[in-house]
């Protein structure tokens, strides 16, 4: 361009499709951008325009996001970035030099393009990260071919050299830009400079002027951009609150980040038009001719599977058939693996069954032709690798549990033949798409397998997957209204208004403010919240931040910068910039690397039982029929069991009595919401209490090992292969269509499915279409069945080392517990129960971990787990007491152990948990502490200067410098003693705070375990000491509290409602012993029984001291009430995911008789007549007698001789011989009666 109206053309001439936006925002651009793609290309598309470019602020993040909506939408994708560039180079951190940095547009304009830009963005991140990810001259200079460069917006190199009035230095910036790029650089006008832009700034107008002069004299063109962050001007207020967010603002500082003075929105062309038109029309096409220079084509659903390393004269195909026929030998011939490798596949194939023959060949078939026979062999690579170095493997996790060939190359632990495991669940033979094997490794030695991939296949084609942390519901209502500096009690009771997620899904704000009555109520009627509201469903959804997936890795073939760019992720952690779902769609290979806290436990169990016991367990070969495992199953003693230590889990295995395998599969599969209501039927059907029945004989085979119901994916895919001559691929995408509510999939399979009923199966057509509608039900919580039985593979693993070696699986369950307070408390409760005794931390005795006491059923405390002092400092004490013996004394301990690694804290801690009781008392130890260090630390100084060798050469140990301890003038109590060890161990080990209130609890209350659902609504005492107390206020305003309680062997949660906790006020705190009345509530919101029982107080009484050591113990017991209080018969039915009632428990196959309840035997009520309601002495020894006798039944009291002046007392008595002797002593006998 060479200067103004060259008079080619007219604003009249110009179309919107002339223009293009090649400088966008979204919400990509972490904390600035506000826009979601799906959102900018509708407009884009809605204002006629053909293309637009996505630049994020130094991210490609959104790029494959908005290319396929583009596409889609038949838009032109323009890839993009606005890239930030060094002061100097990418490699320079002088916080004095290297603050400021440029922005620069940067647009791919062929495919070599957009790879270079997947370079230029990843070595930004990587190299260049200084608050911002920049690159610098250098890497641009050498990653420039196929880009496109615009000059940027006010922050870039040339805009703040004009702003500075530096014409000259704006000049020999853009000659180099020109002499790197040619005619693929642009000057950037801005839309906002122009005079006639709604928000004229008139700094971006210099800049303008300037970039015109410049373009004239270097003979550069130029385009206008807009600087997009935000979709419409409406927008423009959510993202000033969006901007403050990110700059931790209140949108009333007059300071802070603000964009308000211009319009940085997705502008109508024809306002572009309007404005430059007239003068500059150029700048206009210049926009479209650029997006005609710009074509970039990523192919997706490739498959990018990495080579792996074969030995000589073998090929992918040979290796895995070798590898396969020989695990096969080894699996189902019991041949050793030193015989099998001895032989050759076609010496083998002879020796196997049918059976297994058959579905190896079928499965090596399907895995030839769609080409994933290197990724079998990359997997069992690092799996056998890892369990060479003592890892330890999940058996496997979902659908590739169903492969036989997984099962032969220790990939997984399950026989796929033998549980019904089907391989079209894993991959269908009829649709290429890419295999997922999800692997489960102990979580301290995930990232020992990472390593060694990125070391196999090189560190720079190994990778993790980035994931977004989006702004939902609550999270942006209180981002918003923190933003508006709204009361934090206002904030905090607004967000907790927001509904939770369901099943998972976030419900979003503008939905839930029409639907949920409270929320609309608010919305309506509190303009605070209104307007919180309001700009949080704006910013709901955008992204806040980026993290890395918990489990994903991704391996190419080659480097991985050449398919997707990378970031620098939390921690310095290298991930992608792309997520999970995206880098499957680009067809790289996606690996799930599930570091599992279980799988650890097993590892460290194992290790305890070879060091005490000398016996060395192989998971592979455990007896799956072992009756100790199953007794335990049986008795419910689950707790620490993988996915079976749920209270209501414990209470079915009870019922059940698992006594085989499958037992353990389907109990994994049907406790979950959904399916659970088929758990009695399964149960009864086992113990032959409800005849087992099929819809049709053809079912039998799919069903018999779940009682005739219906559990599994794989079941319903096996009724469709037998009964409806479904092949294995047609099985699998009818699981696919109705699992997945696909429609239009179902509309086809289903004419087919009924068809082939009828044709194969012998069957009805009515009797298949009711089988169909029973199916589109069931598949919303039917369960992969190699899913269930993998992980109920691990929960037996883990129930056999409990039945078989207690003690050191709950050392080890308590080692990985060691930071989580309340398990712990569990736990040692288990231990208890168990007959394992739980000793106290000890110098002398422990270690880091928590460890066995062979064959005295003990468990000792790990020194790592006392709150305070860190592994190192254990580790220098077992050091010391390695290198010369046991601790003596007190003395000789701070003579040993540095005090550099333990130091005032971790000794407190120790004395305080108990770990010196052996070498002295606590309150002398902790008053004389202060003197201990001084002396430990001098003598250590000493030492290390050589003095202390001085005395030993002159009189040894005699003439060595010692201290004095002081007997503390004030000791401690044992209950203060019994507080430290709750605070630092998170449990009691010494005693219990209630070892005194045994005959009172025992005579005053109920014990914690016996509030059960069973007894849902019944009125009950009970009592225990305070820990926890967690308060929220009301929609009223008013503040309840939930009170966590526990007895010596159980623990419950409390409800005080308003009224009651402000009658309590500062008495109700942790630690205080309570004795409560109240009301078991066992139910949901919408009234349906749950798993746990809570209790609603009435009546909250504080134990004191006083109190208990005034009670007079009578000897007898408070017994439990039985059975459920009766209830009004109002039930909610239970809805499925779509709103509708869900089916019943009988669906597939016909109803159970109902079994009704016996009625409860009604309980006597005790009536009294207290002639004088004046006499408040007699109502005094009337309440103290009541509170002498608790029980279950009603007491009424009548004031006066007015019979209709009675009230029912807030409490229930024992209506037994003590009681009414004792009130009719004090009131006379015909002033009580029991009926």
């Amino acid at each position: 361009m060479t200067g103004g109206n060259s008079g080619q053309s007219s604003p009249a001439a110009l179309k919107p499709s002339d223009f293009v936006h090649l400088h966008n925002h979204t919400f990509h651009s972490v904390l600035d951008g506000l826009t979601k793609i799906n959102d900018l290309v509708d407009k884009v598309k809605e204002f006629g325009m053909e293309a637009a470019a996505v630049t994020d602020h130094g991210t490609m993040s959104g790029i494959l996001d908005y290319y396929k909506t583009a596409k889609n939408a038949g838009i032109k994708p323009i890839l993009g970035i606005e890239t930030y560039v060094a002061a100097r180079s990418r490699f320079d951190r002088d916080p004095a030099k290297d603050k400021q940095r440029f922005h620069l547009t940067v647009l791919a304009m062929n495919n070599t393009g957009f790879h270079n830009l997947m370079k230029l963005s990843t070595q930004a991140n990587l190299e260049g990260m200084y608050y911002k990810p920049r690159t610098d001259h250098d890497l641009l200079e050498e990653l420039n071919e196929g880009l496109i460069v615009l000059s940027g917006c006010a922050s870039g190199e040339i805009g703040v050299a004009l702003r500075d009035d530096d014409y000259d230095r704006a000049r020999d910036i853009a000659k180099w830009y020109k002499s790197v790029f040619g005619d693929r650089y642009y000057l950037e006008l801005q839309d906002h400079g122009h005079p006639k832009s709604n928000t004229h700034w008139d700094v971006q107008a210099k800049i303008n002027e300037g970039l015109i002069k410049l373009s004239k004299e270097l003979d550069i063109e130029m385009v206008v951009t807009c600087d997009g962050h935000y979709l419409t001007h409406d927008h423009q207020d959510a993202h000033e609150i969006l901007l403050c967010v990110g700059t931790g603002s209140y949108l009333s500082d007059e300071k802070r980040m603000s964009l308000k003075d211009f319009e940085l929105h997705l502008t109508d062309p024809r306002d572009i038009i309007a404005h430059w038109g007239e003068e500059y029309p150029e700048v206009i096409r210049n926009t479209k001719k650029v997006a005609d220079r710009c074509n970039v084509e990523i192919e997706l659903g490739r498959i990018l599977i990495p080579k792996y390393p074969l030995p000589e004269g073998e090929n992918e195909h040979s290796y895995l058939l070798r590898l396969t026929y020989q695990g096969l030998l080894q699996r189902y011939n019991g041949a050793s693996k030193e015989e099998a490798e001895k032989l050759d596949p076609e010496d083998i194939i002879p020796q196997l069954s049918d059976e297994v023959r058959q579905r190896a060949e079928m499965e090596l078939g399907v895995m030839g032709n769609m080409g994933y026979e290197g990724y079998f062999l990359i997997v069992q690579d690092f799996i056998n690798w890892g369990k060479s170095q003592g890892i330890v493997f999940g058996p496997g996790r979902g659908s590739a549990a169903g492969s036989i060939i997984a099962y032969a190359l220790n990939i997984t632990d399950l026989d796929p033949l033998k549980y019904g495991l089907l391989f079209e669940r894993f991959l269908n033979p009829d649709r290429i798409s890419m295999p997922d094997i999800d692997v489960d490794i102990q979580d301290t030695r995930r990232d020992e397998v990472i390593e060694y991939c990125a070391k196999k296949y090189g560190e720079d084609h190994v990778s993790n997957i980035a994931t977004f942390g989006k702004m939902f519901g609550r999270m942006a209502v209180r981002d918003v209204a923190r933003v508006l500096e709204v009361p934090y009690a206002e904030s905090d009771r607004l967000a907790k208004l927001v509904p939770p997620p369901n099943q998972g899904r976030h419900i979003p704000l503008s939905v839930s403010v029409k639907e949920d009555a409270d929320l609309r109520k608010e919305y309506e009627n509190n303009p605070t919240a209104k307007e919180v509201l309001d700009y949080a469903i704006q910013l709901e959804g955008t992204i806040r931040s980026h993290g890395v997936h918990a489990c994903g890795v991704v391996i190419a073939p080659d480097t991985l910068v050449n398919y997707i760019p990378l970031e620098m992720a939390q921690k310095g952690v290298v991930a992608t910039q792309f997520p999970m779902g995206e880098v499957e769609e680009l067809g790289l290979l996606k690996m799930d690397f599930l570091g599992l806290s279980n799988l650890t436990i097993i590892n460290n169990a194992m290790r305890i039982i070879k060091k005490v016991y000398k016996e060395e367990i192989d998971l592979a070969h455990l007896p799956l029929d072992d009756k100790p495992t199953y007794e335990l199953f049986q008795r419910g003693d689950t707790t620490g069991v993988f996915q079976l230590e749920s209270a209501g889990m414990k209470r079915y295995l009870r019922a059940l009595k698992p006594t085989h395998f499958e037992d353990i599969i389907a109990m994994v599969a049907l406790y979950r919401p959904g399916p659970m209501q088929f758990i009695d039927s399964f149960i009864r059907r086992k113990h032959d209490e409800e005849p087992i029945t099929y819809l049709h004989e053809g079912m039998r085979n799919s069903l018999e090992n779940t009682y005739g119901i219906l559990v599994y994916q794989e079941q319903f895919m096996q009724i469709s292969k037998e009964w409806c001559g479904f092949t294995g691929g047609q099985a699998d995408t009818l699981r696919k269509a109705v699992g997945k509510k696909k429609i239009d999939l179902m509309k086809k399979v289903k004419p087919e499915f009924v068809e082939g009923a009828v044709k194969v199966g012998g069957a009805t057509r009515e009797m298949a279409e009711t089988f169909w509608t029973q199916l589109e039900e069931f598949a919303n919580y039917c369960f992969n069945k190699s899913h269930a039985a993998c992980y109920g593979l691990i929960a037996y693993w883990t129930a056999y080392l409990k039945a078989h070696y207690p003690d050191a699986f709950m050392a080890a369950l308590m080692t990985s517990d060691h930071d989580d307070i309340d398990r712990l408390a569990i736990e040692i409760t288990e231990c208890k129960h168990m007959g394992l005794e739980v000793l106290a931390p000890d110098v002398n005795q422990s270690y880091v971990e928590f460890g066995v006491v062979p064959a005295a059923k003990q468990v000792r405390f790990g020194m790592a787990a006392v709150k305070g002092v860190g592994v190192g400092a254990v580790e220098e004490i077992i050091r010391a007491r390695e290198a010369d013996g046991p601790f003596k004394s007190v003395e000789d301990f701070a003579k040993r152990v540095s005090t550099s690694k333990v130091n005032r804290k971790a000794w407190e801690s120790l004395v305080k948990a108990g770990a010196f009781d052996a070498l002295g008392d606590r309150s002398d130890l902790l008053f004389n502490l202060d003197t201990i260090l001084a002396f430990a630390s001098k003598l250590q100084k000493e030492a290390l200067s050589g003095q202390v060798d001085m005395f030993a050469a002159l009189g040894g140990d005699k003439l060595m410098p010692s201290v004095e301890l002081k007997a503390s003038p004030v000791k401690y109590t044992s209950k203060e003693q019994l507080m430290w060890e709750r605070e630092l161990l998170g449990l009691y080990i010494s005693a219990h705070p209630l070892d005194n209130y045994d005959a009172f609890f025992e005579e005053q209350t109920i014990p914690l375990h016996a509030c059960t659902p069973q007894i849902d609504g019944q009125k009950v005492s009970v009592g225990g000491l305070v820990s926890t107390i967690r308060t929220i206020v009301t929609k009223a305003g008013t503040k309840m509290a939930f009170v966590g309680i526990e007895d010596k062997t159980s623990e419950m949660e409390l409800i005080v409602f308003p009224r009651l906790y402000e009658q309590l006020g500062d008495s109700l705190q942790q630690d205080a012993v309570l004795k409560v009345s109240g009301t078991v509530n066992a139910r949901d919101r919408d009234g349906n029984m749950t798993d746990e029982a809570k209790v609603i107080a009435d009546e909250v009484n504080i134990v004191t001291d006083k109190e208990l050591n005034e009670y007079q113990s009578h000897g007898r017991k408070m017994t439990a009430p039985k059975g459920r209080a009766a209830v009004k018969n109002k039930r909610y039915p239970r809805k499925n995911a779509n709103g509708a009632p869900a089916v019943t428990a009988a669906a597939s196959a016909k109803a159970a008789p109902a079994i009704t309840a016996k009625p409860l035997e009604k309980l006597e009520t005790v009536y009294v007549k207290v002639k004088n309601p004046s006499d408040r002495d007699l109502l005094v020894s009337l309440k103290k007698l009541c509170s002498q006798n608790p029980g279950q039944n009603d007491i009424i009291m009548i004031l006066g001789e007015d019979k209709s002046n009675a009230i029912r007392l807030p409490f229930r008595v024992d209506a037994q011989r003590n009681l009414r002797a004792g009130l009719a002593e004090l009131l006379g006998d015909e002033c009580v009666k029991v009926k």
